[in-house]
């Protein structure tokens, strides 16, 4: 079971980590999904809200590792391995969710009963130079990924006959084949499709993360307006990296069913590129946080001005729903990214539809 150990120090220590920190990565004028002025956000109560959520996401996180490395070691069946594997990593979303939960309301509280935004003018600034700036870096550089695709594809389609009759599906972390599917056209170009659809899911969210709504401080736009700049242009320059690498990855694992590749070098791979992903984006987050709020600012601040307070259209602190505002893309309000507007409805089509594609591609070309 040294494998799933191996999995575990690689995959989800990383993700624990980058978990017990959300609060620190978030914007400074947003505590738990509450937005706060930004002067609050370094106050000792703040300070040690974040580091109970720090320590109690740190204890769910040992208790998780514990359980499961526990198991590994007293379990030899590799398929309950999976399931436990499975299911532990359901429960830590589930219950790392009721512990924000729990903060949130903590959070929401405390501004009822501070009134932080009273005598303060709240506004909300748009900047119309803000879309003339380069926001993300051109969706050209898919060009190299769609051509690694289609090279791989037409090497499957030019290969076909040498492809065996029975073809490896799945492999277990000591790379030994543990599912097999009889050979067919649909069976040997499931792995080009899917690395066509991540590449187009990935120049999707390119072009999202220049279209999204744009956030600037009113109270200082400029240094604020550059540092959202920064964030987009270096998320850009992750996903784009990130299509690269995975599209390789795909383009490698297609290959095997050809050309004989090491089974053990084929399982290390796509630990090696998860694990290389799962750091880029944890270093993003530490070096740029949500927003660019972790690029460094030499502007000072009165604390006159803060952002319209809009907690009410931020179910849960997570959840963004506002009929009036046309936005499809947004920040996330709680962690690094962006979600959508749940109030409109070409956002439910396009999250549904890319759902949706993930899992009929495998459906209908698996048979």
């Amino acid at each position: 079971m040294s494998s799933f150990i191996l999995v575990f120090l690689l995959i989800l220590i990383p993700v624990f980590i980058s978990t017990m920190f959300i609060p620190y990565w978030t914007r400074r004028t947003e505590s738990f999904g509450i937005s706060i002025p930004e002067e609050i956000y370094n106050t000792k109560e703040l300070k040690a809200l974040r580091n109970r959520y720090a320590v109690f996401t740190g204890i769910l996180s040992l208790m998780t590792s514990f359980i499961f490395l526990i198991s590994s070691l007293v379990l030899s069946h590799e398929f309950v391995m999976s399931i436990l594997f499975t299911v532990s990593i359901v429960l830590y979303i589930i219950i790392s969710f009721l512990i924000y939960l729990k903060f949130h309301r903590e959070m929401k509280r405390m501004k009822e009963k501070e009134n932080w935004s009273k005598e303060k003018s709240q506004q909300v600034f748009i900047d119309i130079r803000f879309r003339n700036h380069r926001l993300t870096h051109s969706n050209l550089w898919f060009i190299i990924s769609f051509l690694i695709a289609i090279i791989t594809f037409v090497i499957t389609i030019q290969s076909y006959q040498q492809i065996p009759e029975r073809i490896p599906m799945q492999y277990n972390f000591a790379g030994e084949v543990t599912n097999w599917a009889d050979k067919s056209h649909r069976t040997v170009l499931i792995n080009p499709i899917l690395q066509m659809y991540i590449i187009m899911l990935f120049l999707f969210i390119n072009t999202m993360i220049g279209k999204a709504k744009q956030q600037i401080d009113p109270e200082n736009p400029e240094e604020s307006m550059r540092g959202n700049i920064l964030f987009r242009r270096r998320w850009s320059a992750y996903i784009i990296i990130s299509g690269l690498a995975l599209s390789l990855m795909f383009s490698l694992i297609q290959l095997s069913i050809i050309y004989p590749i090491h089974q053990q070098f084929l399982t290390a791979v796509p630990l090696v590129i998860t694990f290389g992903l799962i750091m880029g984006a944890v270093i993003l987050s530490i070096t740029t946080g949500q927003g660019g709020s972790r690029i460094k600012s030499t502007s000072s601040k009165s604390g006159k001005i803060i952002n319209r307070d809009d907690d009410k259209y931020w179910k849960l602190g997570q959840f963004y729903y506002n009929k009036q505002d046309p936005a499809l893309f947004l920040e996330k309000r709680f962690g690094v990214g962006w979600t959508i507007n749940l109030a409109r409805p070409l956002a439910w089509i396009i999250l549904l539809g890319i759902i949706g594609l993930a899992l009929l591609i495998p459906f209908l070309l698996g048979a």
